[in-house]
Formats: C-alpha cells, structure tokens, sequence
C-alpha cells in the first residue's frame, strides 16, 4: 500500500514540476518567475526524498537536505539582485 502511495505522490510531484516549468517559462513578471524557480527547488526536493523512500537509500536524504541550502541561498541572491543590480555590496 505504501508504494502506491510513494508512486502516485512521485507522479504529482513531477506534473507540479511541469506546470512550474510552465510558469517559468511563460510568467507574465520578473516576480513570477522567481516564485516558480524557488518552487521548482522545493519539488526537486521532495522527488529527491521520494526517490530516497522508494529505493530505501539515506543518501538522497543528504542530497535533499543540500540541495534545501543551496536554493535558498539562491533564491535570495537572484531577489538581491534583481533589487540592487549586484549581489555582493
């Protein structure tokens, strides 16, 4: 019963992913696109966990929890720089 659940949660990741894409590539704004981007970070990270619980491997974990630090910072750096137009003062 828990892999159905695991597999039909992945596939309502990936179509989240998709429609993020979307949303990225057509946004009507700059703050649009930022949003999308930054949503994109979160489904790649719950995939990651999701392929982590359905191959029973902690490494993913690890994966995810970097990739977490990684797009947060990130996503501040682009928000900083599409406010100032430079990232480090």
């Amino acid at each position: 019963m828990i892999a159905w659940a695991l597999n039909i949660a992945s596939v309502a990741v990936a179509l989240a992913l998709l429609l993020n894409g979307w949303r990225l590539l057509k946004g009507p704004a700059l703050g649009d696109r930022i949003v999308a981007l930054d949503t994109m970070v979160i489904n790649v990270i719950a995939l990651i966990v999701l392929i982590g619980m359905i191959g029973g491997n902690d490494t993913y974990f690890e994966a995810a929890l970097l990739l977490a630090m990684v797009g947060f910072v990130s996503t501040i750096a682009y928000c900083k720089f599409i406010l100032r137009g430079d990232i480090v003062e």
